[in-house]
């Protein structure tokens, strides 16, 4: 007969040691691949727009088209290239036994604090590309309505388990 219990993983010593850590660098190529499966079709869209405003229209056409998708154009590499390693550059995270501390934003700082009192429930999520990446994102439900769902995407797979496991309740008494 099988143990209906769950196996425990110990949890590592280091995710709940209290130390700032930044996202796995795999995430910048994850966020850049992702960016420009976006922009790529809409680049591509918008040039097929501006050859049939150009061909279509008249002679102001000629000039003002082109000259617009050249600067969308440029905004969309900016932010498919360049803004991922600059957005990783600003994130990290921090576990201790009293929760979870996220820091987010190059433009608007924003830190968020999770205290472990207040996890209802936490998921680990991988959409294709994270898991190309062996990256996965933390997923952490608290109580209350203000960020009650909290993500932290750019982990290794095994470090958003491990401290998925750290922010479980330890015992029953920890239930909400």
């Amino acid at each position: 007969m099988m143990d209906a219990t769950p196996e425990l993983r110990e949890t590592p010593p280091f995710v709940a040691d209290g130390q700032s850590r930044p996202l796995d660098p795999r995430f910048v190529a994850a966020q850049r691949l992702t960016r420009w499966l976006f922009a790529g079709p809409v680049l591509l869209a918008a040039l097929l727009a501006v050859l049939a405003g150009v061909l279509l229209g008249g002679p102001g056409a000629v000039l003002v088209l082109p000259a617009v998708w050249v600067a969308s154009a440029a905004l969309l590499v900016w932010w498919a290239h360049f803004w991922p390693p600059l957005a990783y550059r600003y994130a990290s995270y921090s576990v201790d036994e009293q929760g979870i501390e996220m820091r987010r934003g190059v433009v608007w700082r924003r830190v968020l604090t999770v205290p472990r009192s207040r996890v209802q429930h936490t998921d680990v999520s991988q959409g294709p590309l994270e898991r190309s990446h062996e990256l996965g994102t933390l997923v952490i439900y608290t109580a209350g309505t203000s960020h009650a769902q909290v993500h932290l995407p750019g982990l290794t797979h095994a470090t958003a388990l491990d401290i998925r496991d750290h922010l479980l309740p330890t015992t029953s008494a920890d239930a909400v």
